[in-house]
């Protein structure tokens, strides 16, 4: 018992076999021995233990020898537990191998088809699964968005290294709820004076929190795409960020920089700016299919040039989808747009400001806008009664052939000809029922609240500049994601501070729009 207890530097002590051949191989034999007779204790009462020891400490002269064996006890108590657990955790490993069906590869084809959340359940199950799950394919579809944050800048760059190369698809930051089915049409972008209590968490948490980097994502939270040529980023396919509070400009650019190859690319609830993301996107991001940007501020960024929609349409050919929702755009951009982006399908400008709907005339019969399949202009805050009766025309005329999802409708109702400040809800002035029937494929949504309903248009402006919206879901129609998932949040007022349509400002500098008939692109640089 007393031999147990010694450290293994006075054990160094004693000589070895071949130098005293009455002890053979000490360390071996009699340890293995001593160690299963002092198993054997186990099955004693623990008095008897403790008086068996209690006797070994009396038997320490000094107060320092009696300290030493209580050390000696403690550690050796302490490595006879790891080393316990350790073969516990080997034999359950050897069992799950020997029960568990699928053989590694395919252990690891099933990993990767997991969410990234349940992949990290799944690796800390056994170290046989640990093993799997550490494969680079199974993190080549990285999901870390959360309902509240608890997602900081180390778990994402853990994340990302392990997929190294095999990464494909990248999704963070904060939605607050669950998700819809596909086609709601309601914002992402989440804000404290719309925030939802989820599993009691309340935003004064939230905002106590943001300054502790265990639950918070930095500027830098992207940094771990870029480096060398052989970075994570080089690969990357799909990008989709949520309302990242502290991400700007510099790290948002920097990382499209790192991801030459993005297809899809969907920001929500970022403070950074239209014009610059757009410029990063024409310049480094060529093969981009699907652009889906979502203001965090509706209505007040105005920063869209006629050149950055030049250098769009220009350095960026095969967008198919294109959602710039809660900005405010012009018309003759938008048109910029849709005519030089030619194999657009899908296009959603909900709650932004300025467009009256005048881009749309004669853009169905053109190479630019006939390809089209959705179209949504729910509650756009200067979109005219007579530009939506325009394009019902021009439907029934057989433009906009491909046209199978089309959403008008304004929670306000729609502009009139010559002041948007009056307001009109009824849709006697279009000719719904006529296009339902010569187009029977066609999902038409004009949805108008009746008059007088709502407050008056001024008592609107003169009420606090943010108010809750909630946009029906069920009928309508958003930017779908390329993996076919689709989330619920809140967002602020399409409606704020800013009154002016925008179109009656000059046109940007150097270019001179012509007739709205023309099939070319209505710009030319003076």
């Amino acid at each position: 018992m007393d031999t147990l207890l010694h450290s293994p530097s006075s054990m160094a002590k004693r000589p070895c076999p071949s130098q005293n051949p009455r002890i053979p191989n000490l360390n071996q034999l009699d340890r293995d021995q001593l160690l299963d007779t002092f198993l054997e204790f186990s099955d004693s009462p623990p008095f008897a233990i403790d008086l068996s020891f209690e006797r070994l400490l009396e038997s320490r002269s000094c107060d320092a020898d009696q300290t030493k064996l209580i050390d000696r006890a403690l550690q050796l108590g302490s490595v006879l537990l790891e080393a316990a657990k350790r073969s516990a955790r080997k034999r359950a490993s050897k069992h799950n191998s020997l029960t568990w069906a699928l053989p590694p590869d395919l252990t690891i084809k099933v990993f990767s088809m997991l969410d990234t959340q349940s992949l990290c359940y799944a690796a800390a199950t056994c170290s046989m699964f640990n093993k799997c799950a550490m494969d680079p394919s199974c993190y080549a579809n990285i999901d870390l968005t959360t309902v509240v944050p608890k997602v900081n800048n180390a778990v994402v760059s853990t994340m990302i290294q392990r997929a190294g190369k095999a990464l494909q698809s990248l999704k963070l930051g904060v939605v607050p709820g669950p998700t819809t089915p596909l086609g709601s049409c309601q914002p992402l972008v989440y804000t404290i004076r719309n925030s939802v209590d989820v599993s009691n968490f309340s935003w004064n948490d939230k905002r106590s929190r943001q300054g502790k980097e265990s639950s918070v994502l930095t500027r830098s939270c992207l940094s771990p795409l870029g480096g060398n040529s052989g970075a994570p980023g080089t690969l990357l396919r799909r990008l989709h960020l949520y309302n990242i509070e502290r991400m700007d400009n510099t790290s948002l650019c920097g990382a499209l920089v790192a991801c030459p190859f993005l297809l899809d690319l969907e920001i929500v609830g970022l403070h950074v700016e239209l014009r610059q993301t757009l410029q990063s996107v024409s310049a480094n991001c060529h093969l981009i299919e699907r652009l889906f940007f979502e203001s965090s501020k509706t209505g007040r960024d105005d920063s869209l040039k006629s050149p950055t929609c030049v250098d769009l349409m220009t350095d960026c050919p095969h967008l198919t989808s294109l959602a710039l929702r809660g900005f405010k755009l012009h018309d003759y951009k938008v048109r910029i747009l849709l005519k030089g982006l030619r194999k657009l399908k899908y296009v959603d400008f909900s709650t932004s400001y300025s467009i009256t709907g005048a881009f749309l005339r004669n853009l169905g019969s053109n190479t630019g806008g006939n390809l089209l399949e959705v179209l949504i202009l729910r509650d756009c805050m200067h979109l005219k009664m007579v530009e939506a009766a325009r394009l019902m025309t021009a439907v029934l005329a057989g433009d906009f052939k491909f046209l199978k999802h089309l959403d008008i409708s304004n929670r306000e109702g729609l502009a009139s000809e010559n002041d948007w400040y009056h307001r009109c809800y009824s849709t006697s002035t279009i000719p719904i029922r006529r296009v339902l029937e010569e187009r029977p494929n066609l999902c038409l949504l004009a949805e108008f609240p009746p008059e007088g309903s709502y407050a008056d248009i001024d008592q609107m402006f003169d009420s606090e500049p943010y108010s809750d919206i909630s946009l029906p879901s069920a009928s309508q129609m958003s930017s779908p994601s390329s993996d076919g998932s689709m989330f619920v949040s809140f967002s602020e007022s399409s409606y704020n501070s800013d009154h002016g349509s925008g179109n009656e400002d000059a046109r940007d500098a150097g270019y001179v729009i012509y007739d709205e008939s023309s099939d070319e692109v209505d710009y030319v640089a003076v």
